[in-house]
C-alpha cells in the first residue's frame, strides 16, 4: 500500500532543514560572537599601541 520510497523526498527535506538549523544556531551562538570579540580586542590593542607610540 505505502512504500518507503515515497517518503524519501520528505525525509531529505527534513534532514537538510535540520542540518541548516543547527548550523545557523552554531554560527549565531559561537562563531559570530567569537568574531566580534576578536575584532574588538584587536581594535583596542591597536588603539593602545598607537597611544603608547605617541607618548614615547
Amino acid at each position: 500500500m505505502f512504500e518507503f520510497q515515497q517518503y524519501l523526498g520528505f525525509l531529505a527535506f527534513l534532514t537538510i532543514l535540520t542540518i541548516g538549523f543547527w548550523l545557523m544556531m552554531f554560527l549565531v551562538t559561537f562563531v559570530v560572537p567569537f568574531w566580534i570579540y576578536g575584532g574588538v580586542k584587536e581594535l583596542l590593542q591597536e588603539r593602545k599601541a598607537k597611544r603608547d607610540a605617541e607618548q614615547a
